[in-house]
């Protein structure tokens, strides 16, 4: 009998990392994917509209429906319509109730959030995770697995108090084969790539006018790139392009990573994209210490972590063992039946 797999997505980022790792989970399981959800007063907050701003939001849900969609993908809104055998997420901030007697693989999405005193008030007084944003990722204890990017990672969620004998170095799809990006056909090259965060939208402290003129200050007169955060309010930031950078070329959307793989340097504040930056060689600019993001680089297998994830899946699911390695690489192959 096939085992059921439920695969809960979110950004667009997490939902193309479920549908990687699902490719490798096709013989012998079923797999199931919903948009991210809540239970509770955030099921509530999220009904009336006021969490728009995050990954449980109306617009973010229906771009990962649509994408499900596309792929012909079985979906499974909020995981009502089974009971599963093993759930894939790619966070913990927020365990819903029909999860928690389910064995369950977490995932790591990409870049955490700075250790504020949000992050201590989870840690040390319980607050809820999810106030202190991706800084507490890990840190539920609510799973069997946890699949992180690269030892540096691993290192980071033990010294937060995560389960050193949970942790997984399996690699991250979409950060591990960064030079397959370079294989574009995006028209410009060597220009200024800056890519704009959410900080405001998510009730986080952001001076944009002094980030767009420290951006014109490293371009030094060279082309000029803007690629705006999807969860971010449009208008607002293009105005303000417009009036302290006038002439630069804006992107609300399309694909960041071939942004990056033709630009000549890379500035950001705190996003995941500076791993992208950096794997390439490129010239990075971000508010985070650069030697320590290299410490934290997402290990490249060549497109091998779905792959590793799906290895892991298959024990935690079938209630194997294996002590004897790190992270694995190229174990299985992928089963095209889409």
């Amino acid at each position: 009998m096939e085992k059921n797999i439920l695969l809960i997505c979110g950004s667009i980022n997490q939902t193309r990392m479920m549908h990687q790792i699902s490719i490798y989970l096709k013989r012998g399981y079923k797999c199931f994917f919903s948009p991210y959800y809540s239970d509770g007063i955030l099921r509530w907050l999220t009904e009336k509209g006021y969490l728009e701003f995050t990954v449980l939001g109306s617009k973010i849900k229906e771009k990962t429906l649509s994408y499900l969609r596309d792929f012909n993908l079985r979906i499974d809104d909020r995981g009502e319509g089974r009971k599963y055998d093993l759930v894939i997420t790619c966070s913990d901030l927020i365990i819903p109730r029909n999860i928690r007697k389910s064995k369950t693989i977490l995932i790591q999405e990409g870049m955490t959030d700075p250790e504020n005193i949000f992050y201590y008030l989870v840690k040390y007084f319980k607050f809820p995770r999810y106030i202190a944003g991706t800084s507490t990722n890990g840190l539920s204890n609510a799973y069997d697995a946890f699949c992180v990017a690269s030892e540096g990672y691993k290192e980071l969620f033990i010294r937060k108090g995560c389960n050193a004998e949970k942790i997984h170095v399996t690699g991250i799809p979409n950060f591990d084969n960064c030079t397959e990006y370079l294989k574009n056909d995006f028209p410009e090259k060597d220009y200024v790539l800056v890519c704009t965060s959410d900080a405001r939208e998510t009730y986080r402290v952001e001076n944009r006018k002094n980030f767009i003129l420290k951006a014109l200050n490293i371009a030094d007169g060279k082309r000029i790139i803007f690629k705006l955060h999807p969860n971010e309010n449009k208008e607002r930031a293009i105005n303000e392009i417009k009036k302290y950078a006038p002439g630069s070329v804006i992107f609300s959307e399309g694909d960041t990573n071939r942004l990056i793989a033709n630009c000549s340097k890379l500035i950001t504040k705190y996003s995941t994209v500076v791993y992208i930056g950096l794997a390439l060689g490129k010239e990075v600019y971000s508010d985070f210490d650069l030697n320590h993001l290299i410490n934290l680089l997402p290990i490249q297998n060549n497109g091998n972590s779905a792959s590793n994830i799906a290895y892991i899946c298959r024990m935690k699911i079938n209630d194997e063992k294996n002590e004897n390695y790190s992270y694995i690489t190229n174990f299985l192959q992928p089963i095209n039946e889409y």
